[in-house]
């Protein structure tokens, strides 16, 4: 008995190991949370000046796009959504873009407290809010050379004309508008992954008229093999059924 929950505990470890890695190899954490942001028309962004990044001036939070992607800082954490209401996911901070995390301090709408006595003109000190294993893993995040900068991505503008009651909620409908009206090839690995998690996933089905391993035969088979069955065979099986009501 000891030796069977051993061996459970191990399989159930490894499948709680698995299923960790997996999470943190797609760089979400959770999805579909509510952030609380309701925009009730298309955010106007604006162009951070020398970055391929775009961020919302009017917004009560810090609101930004990057390719292909709307990115929020909001009490710690990063979320990320293809669409500009949400609902967002709650992406890991070693997965956050590397474009995302140099935008300078003044485009935060509403930066955290620990945010102050820091340039205005110069990235949050992620390093130093997240510490040596987040620093070793993201090594280099803040230099690039400048004139080096890739192109912003295209905003999706044609979600303009999705607002209030005509906002698509549901995730399969979202990318399903993305498809067909937004063809931007995003560069990052994490936006890629993004979006391949949003595809829908088919339904396995059974080839048409093949039986279950095991399952029994239809009607419509059993008769067919009494037609196929020759004489000596339909003979045999009369003489058993006659056999059986015999025994009865």
């Amino acid at each position: 008995m000891q030796r069977v929950l051993i061996v459970l505990a191990m399989a159930l470890g490894l499948a709680a190991s698995a299923n960790a890695q997996m999470s943190v190899g797609l760089g979400i954490r959770e999805s579909g949370v509510s952030i609380g942001i309701t925009f009730s028309s298309y955010p106007d962004l604006v162009r951070v000046p020398g970055y391929p990044v775009y961020y919302y001036p009017r917004a009560n939070t810090n609101y930004f796009f990057y390719d292909g992607l709307y990115w929020v800082y909001q009490e710690d954490n990063w979320y990320a959504s293809s669409w500009y209401n949400g609902p967002w996911d709650l992406i890991d901070p070693y997965y956050v873009p590397e474009f995302v995390l140099r935008v300078p301090v003044r485009y935060y709408r509403r930066p955290p407290v620990y945010f102050r006595g820091w340039r205005a003109d110069a990235p949050p000190r992620w390093d130093e809010h997240w510490g040596h294993d987040w620093s070793a893993r993201r090594s280099g995040w803040d230099r690039w050379d400048r004139r080096s900068a890739p192109r912003p991505a295209p905003l999706p503008t044609y979600q303009r004309q999705y607002s209030g009651d005509r906002y698509p909620r549901a995730p399969e409908q979202q990318t399903s508008i993305r498809t067909n009206k937004y063809r931007y090839e995003p560069r990052e690995s994490v936006t890629r992954q993004y979006w391949q998690l949003q595809q829908p996933q088919r339904p396995r089905t059974e080839p048409q008229g093949k039986e279950r391993e095991g399952a029994p035969p239809t009607k419509e088979k059993e008769k067919g093999r009494q037609k196929d069955a020759g004489p000596g065979e339909k003979g045999r099986n009369n003489r058993d059924k006659g056999h059986d009501q015999d025994h009865r």
